[in-house]
């Protein structure tokens, strides 16, 4: 007969998966701007909305705090994170370092399975674009990144990037305001695309150079303009 091994401790399993759903709600409402930065996160308000009990509310608010999407204050309760134009312009530091890596080793990998494959997410993007749908767009156009990243066949450079991609959630909400034609998302991204395509690295790194560097400049002006005015004490 089998002994059953002895207690060691482990503390009871939280319902994990309704964990998750709810912290996938609060990740959208984030990323569509419904929560928007600086934003207090109701444990109560939530859990009735979605007619639960506030226990998974607060274990999906302290998973989003890990991920870098909300920050908790003591008995204030949980806040959607505030970036300032220096986190934007980290961020994009690195995305830049990743994403240059991935796109040249996915040009170097690509198949005619995966491009086929960047050519419709490039068809989604545009369809999302002529239906006006901004939140969206912003999820297409990270789906597109990622699907690069994974194309160059690292599997810790794909981690890497998923890791950035917790604090991106943010910035992804504001993408959505940079254009007055939402057709130009869309479009931005065909240059790159021919680029990994035509498989030359000088023209790959040129043209994730200016399409991030575009979004990290235009980010960066955003998130200062929606930054309170400080006071002046002179």
């Amino acid at each position: 007969m089998r002994v059953m091994s002895q207690p060691v401790g482990l503390p009871e399993v939280v319902e994990s998966d309704l964990v998750r759903q709810v912290a996938r709600s609060l990740t959208a409402a984030i990323v569509q701007g419904r929560l928007a930065p600086g934003a207090k996160v109701s444990e109560a308000a939530v859990a009735r909305e979605l007619g639960i009990s506030r226990a998974p509310v607060r274990e999906a608010a302290r998973l989003l705090e890990n991920q870098g999407l909300l920050r908790s204050s003591p008995r204030r309760g949980f806040f959607v994170r505030e970036l300032s134009a220096a986190d934007v312009d980290e961020l994009y530091d690195l995305r830049i370092c990743v994403e240059r890596h991935a796109a040249v080793a996915a040009s170097r990998r690509l198949t005619p399975e995966t491009r086929a494959a960047l050519r419709r997410q490039l068809d989604l993007m545009d369809a999302l674009a002529r239906e006006d749908d901004p939140a969206t767009s912003v999820e297409a156009d990270y789906q597109f990144h990622r699907m690069i990243c994974e194309a160059a066949g690292n599997g810790r450079l794909l981690r890497l990037f998923d890791g950035l991609a917790s604090e991106l959630r943010i910035v992804i909400g504001l993408i959505g305001r940079l254009y007055d034609d939402p057709m130009k998302l869309a479009r931005a991204h065909v240059p790159l695309l021919e680029a990994i395509e035509a498989g030359r690295p000088d023209a790959i790194l040129a043209e994730v150079d200016h399409h991030l560097g575009v979004a990290r400049r235009e980010v960066g002006l955003l998130v200062q303009s929606l930054s309170p005015a400080k006071p002046d004490v002179s």
